[in-house]
């Protein structure tokens, strides 16, 4: 039924009501009327401002997806999402860091809609406190590990051997207590029974990118970090790479929060890095996709 602003629509001196039957395109449609028109004009400008800004600044909370991601992920992610967000309206916001220390938040009750890690453990412990979707769940990259020095001046390493020699006098790892890209390193120098020799030679960091950065400034003779790390960096070098057969296996799971504000626009943006144009970036910058 059609009806004014304020009222009902009549007609005759008895004031029957009369029903007229909308366009079915347009069933929630009402009719401005005279008395209706002038009510409006009323309203003060300012009042109708406002309430238009926040009409806009609702629409644009509906769309923003927040993501705690893996170190490791940072130049990847963000110009996937740059793409994304041209494509979709969307709007991505990222939290980075060492999954470790995510994972930590996101059980404290930190607010997000996606977690991807760089390990598929901190995603084991966030599953079995009910914390994410599972069905949402999905291993999506690998990694390699690999062993920098500086590009200029740096240790003369040929071979995982040479860190256990007089040539390294520290070690740089991301913490191999806690975070994913030192515990691989971790299990890569127990597998070469080589931890005995350099464990008193780590120099701990709070993430893969801070191990870099050690390398990089000089304040280390070597680190053991991910080799799409290693490549972005005109800093360091790659002395040596693990082969893939000697490596612990790596695994960057991803999974939508179930306390996420915006799950719908979380799980479009989960596809989406599951797509080919996503996969397509992850590899220039030397990921493995998984799946």
């Amino acid at each position: 039924m059609l009806q004014c602003f304020g009222r009902r629509l009549h007609s005759g001196s008895n004031m029957k009501t009369k029903s007229v039957r909308a366009p079915r395109l347009l069933p929630r449609m009402r009719v401005l009327c005279g008395d209706d028109i002038a009510l409006l004009m009323q309203i003060p400008a300012r009042i109708m401002l406002t309430t238009a800004v926040l009409l806009a600044a609702t629409d644009v909370r509906a769309g923003e997806v927040t993501v705690f991601a893996a170190a490791s992920l940072t130049d990847s992610l963000k110009e996937i999402a740059a793409t994304y967000e041209k494509k979709s309206g969307d709007k991505i916001v990222f939290n980075l860091g060492a999954s470790s220390m995510l994972a930590r938040q996101l059980e404290e009750g930190a607010p997000a809609d996606i977690f991807f890690s760089a390990d598929e453990a901190k995603v084991d412990g966030l599953e079995k406190k009910g914390l994410i979707f599972k069905e949402t769940r999905k291993s999506r990259l690998s990694n390699s590990l690999v062993i920098v020095v500086a590009a200029e001046g740096g240790a003369a390493i040929e071979s995982p051997n040479d860190l256990a020699t007089d040539k390294v006098r520290r070690l740089a790892l991301a913490e191999p207590k806690t975070v994913p890209a030192g515990i691989y390193a971790k299990a890569y120098l127990n597998q070469q029974n080589l931890w005995s020799a350099v464990e008193k030679k780590v120099i701990p960091t709070e993430s893969v990118r801070a191990a870099l950065a050690a390398v990089e400034a000089g304040n280390v003779e070597a680190g053991i970090v991910y080799r799409t790390d290693a490549i972005i960096s005109r800093k360091v070098k790659i002395a040596y790479e693990v082969p893939i057969k000697d490596s612990p296996p790596i695994s960057y799971s991803m999974a939508v929060l179930k306390e996420a504000k915006q799950p719908e626009a979380a799980k479009r943006f989960l596809l989406y890095l599951r797509s080919t144009d996503a996969a397509m970036v992850f590899e220039r910058f030397g990921f493995i996709i998984r799946e």
